[in-house]
């Protein structure tokens, strides 16, 4: 397989599990049954970075009237006739997230059992709806976002510590609901699929307890504002639990999920004849060793040809972490890839790509990038050394300069990352 034929197969993979997840094609085959009572209002609620495309696709397919309030990330807005869309910020909250948190929770006051309140949840939710405990500031939940986000905690634990500081997830928001029937419609972005994952959970319980956010700050020495601690260890930071009375009926169903992303990705590599091995959807840990590990099995794959006969590819997806120490502007994906490119070492006939299939890796507009057997020559040629990028964590500059960045924009949805890694014989 030629090289650019390998880099254009990938991408087509990549594409091709990001279409596979759009709401168009996924949310009209889930739709709840509407309101009983000719009284019953229909309420769409939502957040994420594919909550504004989940409503047009919900508006499209539903025939009944209906209201709503979502919120996305700036650029990922798009147009609805009877939903209100608001865009705020991503990954640190900003006011308008906040604003929105306050009318979302008006919105759904004042229900009867009668209404139907359908929330629309993908991932990036957690930012998007940065409504603190009382006591604490819209500044105290951006300090402990940005300390989340480099500390290398994993998502499952980043979301404990969110859900405990905030007076609409963890279950508060179906809380508020209440009386009215609540039909959760999600796109997974985490690991398991574990509705309390996904932005954090503002419409499902939460098992979990503050106990279990205080030890995780404390546990990677996660340096939170005067009064965060405080706020943890009070009785109002307990979320709301499985079984709690006073939620109302809740039915949940995942309409889009990394591991349905990675089957079309792998559709699309046995039509051009590549045998195509699935390592998992729930990948954690250190980028960099995901790369080490994922490398590893590579390298064993294309010398020896075990335990896969080549030409193949090896496919995964999860959500793997970056401990930012240095300068660099982080980015799971690109970081990964640098591992696996150090790893590889130039073998030959092995080429990957990694990206976050909301588009956005990290902090940048930028998804991915690709790997190629002569991407660490092609670098030293330019000055570059793969292992000082990997040292700065500094990925994206990395791959930025070789011009093997992956940008797709605005993806309108999101299941987590994508990863790729084709074996030619």
């Amino acid at each position: 397989m030629f090289h650019d034929d390998a880099r254009a197969l990938l991408r087509r993979m990549f594409d091709a599990a990001i279409a596979a997840a759009q709401p168009s094609r996924t949310l009209s085959l889930h739709l709840p049954p509407p309101p009983a009572s000719p009284r019953g209002r229909t309420v769409v609620i939502g957040a994420g970075k594919a909550s504004a495309a989940m409503a047009r696709a919900f508006e499209d397919a539903w025939a009944g009237p209906l209201e709503g309030l979502v919120v996305t990330r700036y650029g990922y807005a798009v147009p609805c006739d009877r939903i209100d869309i608001v865009e705020a910020a991503h990954p640190v909250p900003d006011a308008a997230g906040l604003d929105a948190a306050r009318r979302m929770l008006e919105l759904v006051s004042g229900l009867t059992e009668d209404d139907l309140v359908v929330s629309l949840i993908s991932g990036g939710g957690s930012s998007l709806l940065p409504l603190p405990l009382n006591g604490l500031s819209l500044a105290d939940k951006q300090a402990v976002n940005r300390a989340l986000l480099d500390s290398g905690a994993t998502i499952t634990e980043m979301n404990c510590v969110r859900r405990h500081l905030s007076a609409i997830k963890g279950g508060r928001l179906a809380l508020a609901c209440h009386p009215a029937r609540v039909h959760n419609l999600l796109i997974s972005d985490v690991p398991g699929d574990d509705p309390i994952d996904i932005a954090s959970g503002p419409t499902v319980p939460d098992p979990t307890t503050r106990a279990e956010a205080i030890d995780i700050v404390r546990r990677y020495g996660i340096a939170v504002p005067d009064g965060v601690m405080a706020a943890l260890a009070s009785d109002a930071a307990e979320t709301v639990k499985p079984g709690d009375t006073r939620l109302p009926p809740i039915d949940t169903t995942l309409i889009a999920t990394p591991r349905m992303a990675l089957e079309a990705a792998a559709d699309v590599a046995r039509h051009a004849g590549l045998a195509v091995h699935v390592l998992g959807d729930a990948i954690e840990g250190e980028a960099r060793d995901v790369g080490k590990v994922l490398g590893a099995i590579a390298r064993h794959v294309a010398e020896t040809g075990e335990p896969f006969t080549t030409p193949c590819v090896l496919l995964s997806g999860g959500e793997t972490t970056v401990t930012v120490r240095e300068a660099g502007r982080g980015g799971r994906n690109v970081e990964f890839l640098l591992s696996l490119a150090l790893t590889l070492r130039g073998m030959p006939g092995v080429y990957a790509l990694a990206g976050d299939t909301d588009g956005v890796d990290g902090k940048e507009e930028i998804a991915g990038a690709v790997v190629a057997p002569d991407t660490l020559e092609r670098a030293r040629q330019q000055g570059l050394r793969a292992r000082d990028a990997l040292a700065n964590n500094d990925g994206h500059g990395f791959f930025g300069a070789l011009g093997d960045a992956v940008i797709t924009g605005p993806t309108l949805t999101n299941v987590n990352d994508f990863r790729a890694i084709l074996i030619a014989p």
